[in-house]
């Protein structure tokens, strides 16, 4: 296995510690889970360099890389949502596009197209994790402020954005009369 694949699963393995961090009661847990969160966000973007770089891509990190970030997001999302710091229907608006968005893909790959990741997907999940971090540094539990209310805007403005580019770009994977 090489480097990224294993970054990659140490992004996956962070996700149940960021969690027991998130749930325990000590001073400053926030921080300490704020600090799995950008390692494991600091390693979506390393083991992408090094893959390219290096020429170290594989079909298990195509799959992986994807649904690791996924995973990671949408567990912190999850977590301040419980918390009534993140809106349920932003939550939902990141879930949607992200299965639509595979689902688009899966449909691609059945007709012999791969679609790569475009800009707007990267700079969607850029600003979702930097969003998520700055979350976790300042907030009062149970009540969300005005930091919170612009992340979520630019959280929901970034994925409908780039959720509408992959259907309108590839637009032509998509045959209606079949």
């Amino acid at each position: 296995m090489n480097l990224p694949n294993k970054l990659t699963l140490m992004r996956v393995i962070l996700i149940p510690v960021y969690l027991v961090l998130w749930h325990l009661d000590f001073a400053y847990n926030n921080y300490a889970a704020l600090a799995v969160f950008v390692v494991a966000s600091l390693t979506d973007f390393l083991d992408g360099y090094i893959a390219r770089k290096h020429n170290l891509v594989t079909d298990f990190g195509k799959f992986m890389d994807p649904l690791a970030d996924k995973m990671l997001v949408l567990t912190a999302m999850t977590c301040f949502c419980a918390m009534g710091r993140f809106p349920d229907w932003a939550l939902v608006i990141v879930m949607a596009r992200e299965f639509a968005v595979s689902g688009l893909r899966l449909v691609a790959v059945d007709n012999g197209r791969v679609i790569a990741a475009g800009m707007s997907g990267k700079v969607k999940t850029f600003s979702t994790m930097i969003c998520l971090s700055l979350m976790h540094l300042w907030g009062e539990p149970f009540a969300m402020n005005t930091l919170d209310w612009v992340c979520v805007a630019v959280i929901a403005a970034t994925t409908l954005y780039s959720g509408v580019e992959y259907f309108v770009k590839n637009k032509d994977v998509l045959n209606w009369n079949k």
